[in-house]
C-alpha cells in the first residue's frame, strides 16, 4: 500500500514533466537532462540507503526518501522556471531510495522461492499507479499543469503517514562489512558470479525502460494526433493509464501462473523478445491503434521483466546483504535512467530537423532490449549445460 502511493504521486508527474519543461524553454534534449539529474542523484544516494537501511532498518530510511521525494513535489508545484524545476528532481534523487528499501522489506519477510510473487506484488502497486496517476494528471492538467504537482505532493506526505503508523520495524541485519563506501555496493554485487549477469540484465532493462518513460510524451507528441491536434499532457497521460491497466492485469493475475509454469529465468527471456517486438512496431507506427497494439505487446515485456529480475537477484543474494544488493540494482536501473534519457532526447531533437530520425527513438530501444534477450539466452544455456553435467 505504501508503495502503491509513492508510485502514484510519481506516475501523476511522469506524463506531464517533459511538457512542464518544454513550457520553459526547454529542448528535448534538456528534458533528456532533467531526467538525467534525477538519476544522477538517485544512483549516487542508492547503494547509501540501502546500507543505511540494513544497517539501522527499513522504516526510518523509507520516512527520509518519503520525505525528499515529497519536498521535491513542492518545489515542483511553486516552480516558476527551469532551474526551480530541475532543483525539484535534484531533491527527489538524492533521496530516492522507495523502491530498493520496500523491495528489501519484502524480502526480509519472504521465502526465496516466494519472492518472485511477493515482488510481483510491488508490481501491483505500479499497475494501480500507472493505471490511476496518469488519469488524475490528465484531469488535473486541465487545471493547470501545478495542479498535478500540488496532488503528488499530498500523496507523498499520505504515504509518509502510512509508513510512520502501520509498517512494522523488523530487527536490522548489520553487517559491519557492507558499511563501506555507497558506492562500493556494485562493485561487491558484481564480484559476485552469481549476479554478475543478471545485473548486467537489469541494467540494460533500466536502459529501456527510462528511454521508453523519459521519451515517449515527446516523440508521441510529434508522431501522433487526436481529433486533429497533437497529442498533448491530457492523451498521453491516457495512454499511460492504459499501460497501467495491462500491467495490473498481468502483475495481479496472470504472474504467479506464468512463474509457476515457466520460472522467471524464461519469463524474463520473454519479456526482453516482447519488448523487442513492442519497440520495433514504435518504430515505424503512425497512427494509433498502430501505437495501442505496439503499447500492448510491450506491456507483458515491462511487466514482468522487472519482478522477475529482482525476485533472482534476491534469490541468488544472501540474507544479511539483501538491501545492499537491491540497493545495487537501483543503482543500476539508475545509471540506465542518466544515459537513456539523454539518448532520447538527442534522438527525438534529431527527429525536430528530420522526421526520419523520429523512427531511431523506437529503434534503439528495440536494439537494447534484443541486447538483453541475447544476455538471457546466454544464461539459460550455462544453465542447461550445469544441469546435464550433474546429471
Amino acid at each position: 500500500m505504501i508503495v502503491a502511493v509513492d508510485v502514484l504521486g510519481f506516475t501523476i508527474i511522469l506524463p506531464l514533466l517533459p511538457f512542464y519543461a518544454e513550457k520553459f524553454g526547454a529542448s528535448p534534449f534538456v528534458v533528456g537532462i532533467l531526467a538525467t539529474s534525477f538519476a544522477v542523484c538517485q544512483f549516487l544516494s542508492g547503494p547509501w540507503l540501502g546500507r543505511l537501511s540494513d544497517r539501522f532498518g527499513r522504516k526510518p530510511v523509507l520516512m527520509i526518501s518519503q520525505t525528499g521525494t515529497l519536498v521535491g513535489f513542492l518545489v515542483l508545484a511553486v516552480a516558476n522556471s527551469l532551474p526551480l524545476v530541475f532543483l525539484s528532481r535534484i531533491i527527489d534523487g538524492v533521496t530516492a531510495g522507495n523502491l530498493s528499501i520496500a523491495q528489501a522489506a519484502i524480502a526480509d519477510v519472504t521465502a526465496p522461492e516466494k519472492r518472485a510473487r511477493a515482488f510481483g506484488i510491488i508490481g501491483i502497486a505500479f499497475g494501480l499507479g500507472f493505471l490511476i496517476g496518469p488519469g488524475i494528471a490528465g484531469l488535473l492538467s486541465k487545471i493547470d499543469l501545478h495542479a498535478p504537482a500540488y496532488f503528488a505532493a499530498g500523496l507523498s506526505a499520505f504515504s509518509i503517514f502510512l509508513t510512520w503508523r502501520f509498517l512494522p520495524a523488523p530487527p536490522t541485519r548489520a553487517n559491519s562489512e557492507l558499511l563501506a563506501k555507497g558506492l562500493g555496493s556494485l562493485r561487491h554485487a558484481f564480484s559476485r558470479p552469481a549476479l554478475r549477469l543478471l545485473l548486467a540484465e537489469f541494467f540494460i532493462f533500466g536502459l529501456q525502460f527510462a528511454g521508453f518513460t523519459s521519451g515517449f510524451a515527446l516523440f508521441a507528441s510529434r508522431r501522433f494526433t487526436w481529433d486533429g491536434h497533437p497529442v498533448g499532457p491530457a492523451e498521453v497521460s491516457w495512454l499511460f493509464t492504459y499501460m497501467g491497466f495491462l500491467g495490473l492485469i498481468l502483475q495481479g493475475f496472470l504472474l504467479g501462473p506464468l512463474v509457476k509454469r515457466w520460472g522467471e529465468a524464461r519469463l524474463v527471456w520473454a519479456g526482453f523478445a516482447t519488448s523487442v517486438v513492442s519497440y520495433a512496431l514504435l518504430a515505424w507506427v503512425t497512427d494509433l491503434p498502430g501505437l495501442l497494439i505496439a503499447m500492448t505487446i510491450g506491456a507483458f515485456g515491462s511487466g514482468v521483466l522487472r519482478p522477475a529480475l529482482t525476485a533472482l537477484v534476491s534469490q541468488a543474494a544472501d540474507p544479511h546483504e539483501q538491501g545492499t544488493v537491491l540497493g545495487a540494482t537501483q543503482s543500476l536501473v539508475s545509471l540506465g535512467q542518466i544515459l537513456a534519457p539523454l539518448i532520447s532526447g538527442w534522438i527525438i531533437g534529431l527527429g525536430d530537423v528530420s522526421p526520419n530520425w523520429l523512427a531511431w527513438w523506437g529503434g534503439w530501444l528495440a536494439i537494447l532490449s534484443l541486447v538483453g534477450m541475447l544476455l538471457r539466452s546466454t544464461a539459460l544455456g550455462s544453465d542447461s549445460q550445469r544441469r546435464a553435467g550433474s546429471t
